[in-house]
C-alpha cells in the first residue's frame, strides 16, 4: 500500500460516492457534519451493487439518524486504504481483505448476512473450466491460463491458491495466472475462453445465472472449498463510543425484507437480515494464509 497510490486512490473513490438520503445533518452524534461512509468491495460490476447498496444505505440512514454515503470501491485494497485513512466508518470487506484491514485499519467486524437460519451465512470457493478445455482435473491446470479475481480477495485468490496448492501446483509458478480485477471479470474471462481455467465462488455463480451466463453443464467443477464465511459488515474501531455502540446495534439487527429477491441473489444473501458477527469467526482465514505463507502486505 504505497503513499504514492493514495491520492489517485481517494480521488476515484470521491467521485463514486453516492448519496442515499439527508437526516439530522445537525446530529452532534453523526460524524462529519452528519455523514456517514459506507464502503463495499467490487465482488460484482458497480451498477449492479450501487442501487442495492443505496437501499441498504438509506435503511441504515433511517435507523442512525444520519445520512450515509455508499460507494463501491475500484479494488479491494483501494477500501482497506479508505478505512485506513479515516475515510470510512462502515465497510464490507471480503474475508480476506478483512483480515488484512483488521490489522492496519482498525477494522472490527460486527455483523453478517444471515442465511435462512438467522444465522451468519457462508459461500464456498471453487476451481473451474469449460468442457472442451480438455481439462480434467485439478492438477491437469499445471502449465495452463487461470484466472483470479483480485489479490486481496478470499474466494478469487485466497482459496483458489489452496486449491491449487493441494493438487501439487505453486499457484506462482506452474500457471499462467492473471488477476482480472473482480470475479465478474474472472467468470466473463472463462466463459468466452480467454483463459483455461478460473477461479468460481457460489455468490458469482447465482449472479451468472441471472445474466443468463450460466447454466447445469456449461463448466466443470475441479474443485471445491469447504464453507467460508460471508463478508462481515466491519466498523472503524475508533469512533466515538457512543455513536460506534449505536451504529453496531442498527447493524446486527437489521431488516432487509424490502430488498427484491433478485438484488439478494445478485448479493448471494440466503437471508433477510443483518445479524451478529464476532472477529474470532475470520480465525480460519488467518490460518490458511499461514499455511500458504501468505504476506498480507504484498497483497497491496
Amino acid at each position: 500500500m504505497k503513499q504514492t497510490h493514495l491520492t489517485t486512490a481517494f480521488a476515484v473513490l470521491a467521485t463514486a460516492l453516492v448519496s442515499t438520503a439527508a437526516y439530522a445533518e445537525n446530529d452532534k452524534d453523526c460524524p462529519n457534519g452528519g455523514v456517514v461512509r459506507f464502503g463495499v468491495e467490487p465482488f460484482d460490476t458497480a451498477p449492479r451493487l450501487t442501487p442495492i447498496y443505496e437501499q441498504i444505505g438509506k435503511l441504515i440512514g433511517e435507523k442512525i439518524g444520519c445520512e450515509v454515503k455508499v460507494y463501491v470501491a475500484t479494488n479491494y485494497n483501494a477500501e482497506i486504504e479508505a478505512m485506513r485513512n479515516d475515510k470510512l466508518e462502515i465497510g464490507e470487506f471480503g474475508p480476506l481483505g478483512y483480515v488484512l484491514a483488521h490489522q492496519v485499519a482498525k477494522a472490527e467486524a460486527v455483523a453478517a448476512f444471515s442465511n435462512s437460519e438467522g444465522k451468519p451465512d457462508t459461500y464456498w470457493a471453487s476451481l473451474v473450466t469449460y468442457p472442451s478445455s480438455g481439462i480434467k482435473t485439478a492438477a491437469e491446470i499445471k502449465g495452463h491460463s487461470f484466472a483470479f479475481s483480485d489479490p486481496a480477495s478470499t474466494s478469487g485468490h485466497l482459496f483458489p491458491a489452496y486449491g491449487l496448492a493441494k493438487a501439487g501446483i505453486d499457484p506462482d509458478k506452474d500457471i499462467k495466472a492473471i488477476f482480472a480485477g473482480s470475479h465478474t471479470s474472472s467468470f466473463e474471462a472463462l466463459y468466452n475462453k480467454k483463459v483455461d481455467a478460473g477461479e468460481l465462488n457460489s455468490e458469482q455463480l447465482e449472479s451468472a445465472e441471472q445474466r443468463g451466463h450460466y447454466k447445469d453443464g456449461d463448466l466443470v467443477f475441479l474443485w471445491k472449498s469447504d464453507p467460508i464465511p460471508t463478508d462481515p459488515i466491519t466498523v472503524r474501531g475508533d469512533l466515538p463510543a457512543g455513536f460506534k455502540a449505536r451504529l453496531i446495534k442498527v447493524l446486527q439487527t437489521l431488516d432487509l425484507h424490502g430488498l427484491d429477491e433478485k438484488d439478494r441473489k445478485v448479493m448471494g444473501m440466503h437471508g433477510l437480515r443483518f445479524v451478529p458477527q464476532t472477529d474470532k469467526a475470520y480465525d480460519g482465514i488467518r490460518d490458511l494464509v499461514k499455511t500458504l505463507h501468505i504476506d498480507l502486505q504484498k497483497l497491496s
